[in-house]
């Protein structure tokens, strides 16, 4: 029980169950910015813990280092609709009145300008 006592902090434990399943399920489907991006984070690469696809509040954050409350979020070129943007607007509010940071990057960006993005998210680590 301990060891997701840390999980439930981040998602309402009547939502965790079903937020997870999801969660779950984005791992297996992750898109190549996304796999390219956990392999740049995984294993401590930049020196702390994250972890892909994982609740918070009721969302799937597709990043997240909880020692640091950072969330990295990678967006595809549907964020760029009005609706989306607004509802990701939205999501980032509600992650940060849980006490995350919040930072997106761009399939682009992930998959043409990795070290930018790597320097980037040392940048914000050092800084938090």
């Amino acid at each position: 029980m301990e060891k997701h006592s840390h999980e439930y902090q981040t998602a309402s434990p009547d939502r965790y169950g079903i937020l997870k399943a999801f969660a779950n399920d984005n791992k297996r489907s992750m898109t190549t910015a996304e796999q390219l991006l956990w392999e740049e984070l995984r294993g401590k690469k930049l020196g702390v813990k994250f972890r892909r696809q994982h609740p918070i509040f009721d969302y799937i954050a597709d990043f997240v280092c909880l020692e640091r409350k950072l969330v990295i979020e990678v967006d595809g070129g549907y964020h760029n609709m009005p609706e989306q943007f607004l509802d990701d607007d939205s999501r980032t509010r509600n992650i940060q009145t849980m006490g995350f940071r919040v930072i997106r990057f761009t399939n682009e960006e992930v998959m043409f300008d990795m070290d930018n993005v790597v320097d980037r998210i040392y940048d914000v680590l050092e800084n938090i």
